[in-house]
């Protein structure tokens, strides 16, 4: 679908708000602000916020009056550490399997979204200042994220990413950037440094003028890896104009500039990953393998308040190229554009208080993807594909939230979807040409229903059921293995989720728990086909996903060595049972990728003065199945950390990170694939070892 017609099709969309506004047009009667230890907001500056950038507390309560499971975290709990990939910013947020790989490549699953998937994600809306970093396809990957450049993360889990405009199985995470009004200081400068080569510069520099104000920050890292062939060199940009036109409305412009230089290790067998893991896998290095792009952002989000709510239409376009080798060299370049208008309202019916949130979104994209015979250092032979990939999404949905009585709210929400894939050009352009132009469509309709009861002060209760859809994206489709490639038309992924959780504090403990089930048709599952190769899909017709998501904290003791200083106690828990349900070739075998549990408990002592020593351990107590046939699993591990942090004079902090103190041998991650063979299966990527990191930052 061309610009014009997005464009066009854009001004027939249904209006809607940010779903964070609806804090905003709240009435007297609302649901407290809940905090999660170890997650709460700073004080003092950074707590402003304007129209089309709420204050990072409203942002907390619009996230806490999800019914449903719903994590904020204020990116400011991150800086004594030192915060590289989404796991490191994850960590500690239940639910979440995220697995590195090396540099910012991780496997990212929520609830078995895109559990297979052999590189960067499906089946999560990602999303930045609430627009999609994903391409239209749905494909997406991290390297955008700056995770020293974010204010906060939202982290919406399954269909409680509604209110965003997702139904798909994983839901949302939001990476909310700060402006010159929620920035905890005018100006940052901040200098890290560490084990493998690691050095990482970053600056901010913000003003408000009038009815102008802006943020720019801008942050470049280079690491020589722990593995060999590991190099890294990222470079970001993030910067945003806004505008205050009148008290009612207001335009922010957002800019955005990523570089991308990795080198990839690529992937060992297991017994090479364990006696050797620092090595690089022999095809990595001989077709030097790296990814290498570069990605300009520009959105714009206006917001208008109206007497009965808030209305704010967000447009984008992001222009990525990217230059692939690795098996094949792929080369690809391509626009994302999108418009959603959201409208969010807050108003009372018969009595009693009633919110909507009523939005759309469409989006497309036009990517140009070409390969071509790895002739060894990246050196590019002869052609083999030609393609050009168009994906166009229609999207309208609602969710209303009735108060039927102060406390108690139900929920019902619905989004109807179309999404057409496109496929043109020619294949095999090596060995017998193939023309192809082909597509396939998909649509269908999502609803939900909830319930969310605070039956005391500062305890919640939350119940939902969601019908959740996920679309193949176009590597899911066109599929290569040795030698040929070739479309498949695979079918969309259904599912019901059933959730019941609760979240809140009462006295010295706080915590968030959900267990939940999903029942999946067709779910996108993988395996690996060939050492390098992207691996292949296949949907499972019957699978059953279910789970528990635990985080709480107690504080143990206060005034322990001198006034106002307190020693936390946190453990996170995540529970995963996911099977095929009556497989013809599996049975009821276990799904492979996922540990049955995994958990993380940390002990904080933290000082008034500034000081605090945080120990932690990473538990995994048995690791996961490798193969769809269930005959080999990686062993458990446990992982010993400790890090620490003090506040220095004039507005300063400085922190150190030590990481897997005891040096443990353990795999971080692997692809599945369908019989494991100890001799051939090179699809494991070793965990790092001991490392050690620090920094210093600065405000003024």
């Amino acid at each position: 679908m061309s610009p014009r017609h997005l464009s066009r099709a854009g001004l027939l969309a249904l209006a809607a708000a940010s779903p964070l506004a609806i804090a905003s047009a709240q009435a007297q009667t609302e649901l407290p602000t809940i905090t999660i230890e170890g997650q709460q907001a700073t004080s003092g500056q950074g707590s402003g916020g304007t129209l089309t950038s709420p204050p990072v507390a409203e942002q907390r309560r619009a996230v806490n009056s999800t019914a449903g499971s719903a994590s904020h975290i204020d990116a400011e709990t991150t800086r004594n550490t030192y915060a590289t990939n989404l796991r490191d910013m994850l960590q500690e947020t239940p639910g979440i399997l995220v697995q590195n790989r090396y540099s910012q490549e991780v496997r990212l699953s929520i609830r078995g979204s895109g559990l297979a998937r052999a590189f960067h994600t499906r089946g999560i809306e990602i999303l930045q200042d609430g627009v999609p970093t994903n391409l239209a396809d749905g494909s997406g990957d991290f390297y955008q994220i700056d995770p020293l450049a974010l204010r906060a993360i939202e982290v919406f889990r399954g269909g409680n990413a509604l209110p965003f405009g997702s139904s798909t199985l994983g839901g949302a995470i939001n990476f909310v950037t700060p402006t010159a009004h929620t920035a905890t200081a005018p100006k940052v400068f901040s200098l890290e440094a560490g084990s493998f080569g690691t050095i990482r510069g970053h600056g901010s520099v913000s003003r408000v003028v009038g009815d102008w104000d802006f943020h720019a920050s801008g942050t470049v890292t280079h690491a020589d890896g722990w593995r060999a062939h590991e190099r890294q060199t990222l470079g970001h940009f993030n910067a945003n104009v806004g505008r205050r036109i009148s008290d009612r409305v207001e335009t922010r412009f957002y800019f955005g500039a990523y570089y991308t230089d990795v080198k990839l290790p690529g992937s060992l067998t297991y017994g090479a990953a364990m006696t050797n893991p620092r090595q690089a896998a022999t095809a990595a290095v001989n077709g030097d393998q790296a990814r290498n792009t570069y990605v300009q952002r520009f959105a714009n989000v206006t917001s208008i308040k109206l007497d009965f709510g808030q209305l704010d239409i967000t447009s984008w376009a992001i222009h990525k190229h990217l230059n692939h080798p690795i098996f094949q060299v792929l080369d690809q370049d391509g626009w994302t554009y999108g418009i959603s208008p959201r409208f969010t309202g807050s108003f009372h019916l018969g009595g009693h208080r009633n919110d909507l949130i009523v939005g759309a979104r469409i989006f497309a994209g036009n990517n140009q993807a070409l390969q071509f015979v790895n002739a060894g250092n990246a050196v590019r032979g002869a052609q083999t594909v030609s393609a050009r990939q168009i994906a166009s999404n229609y999207e309208a949905w609602f969710e209303n939230r009735f108060f039927v009585l102060p406390q108690v709210a139900l929920t019902a929400g619905l989004k109807a979807y179309l999404s057409r894939r496109d496929l043109s050009g020619t294949l095999n352009m090596n060995t017998v040409p193939v023309a192809v132009d082909t597509g396939v469509t998909y649509s269908g309709v999502n609803p939900r229903v909830g319930v969310l009861w605070e039956p005391v002060k500062d305890v919640q209760l939350f119940a939902n059921v969601t019908r959740s859809a996920d679309v193949p994206d176009f590597t899911d489709l066109t599929q290569t293995t040795a030698t040929t490639t070739a479309f498949v038309p695979l079918k969309a992924q259904t599912g019901t989720t059933y959730e019941i959780g609760t979240r809140g504090r009462y006295g010295h403990f706080t915590w968030e728990a959900t267990a939940w089930r999903a029942d999946l048709r067709n779910q996108m599952l993988q395996f690996n086909v060939g050492v390098g190769i992207p691996a292949s899909t296949f949907n499972a017709p019957r699978t059953q996903l279910q789970g528990v998501e635990l985080a709480a904290s107690v504080d143990l003791s206060r005034n322990l060595t001198g006034r106002d200083d307190r020693l936390t106690l946190k453990q996170v828990w995540t529970w995963s049972d996911f099977r095929f349900v009556g497989d013809a070739t599996y049975g009821n075998n276990r799904l492979p990728l996922v540990p049955v549990h995994v958990l993380r408990t940390a002990l904080t002592y933290a000082h008034p003065a500034g000081f605090s020593i945080t120990p932690s351990v990473d538990i995994v107590p048995q690791g996961a199945f490798v193969d769809y046939s269930n005959t080999f699993r990686v062993p458990g591990y446990a992982l010993f950390n400790v890090s620490a942090s003090a506040r220095l004079p004039n507005r300063g902090e400085a922190f150190v990170d030590v990481r897997n103190i005891a040096d443990k041998r353990y795999i971080a991650d692997f692809g599945p694939v369908v019989l494991y063979n100890p001799a051939t299966t090179a699809s494991f990527y070793p965990g790092t070892g001991r490392s050690i990191y620090g920094g210093v930052r600065v405000k003024f």
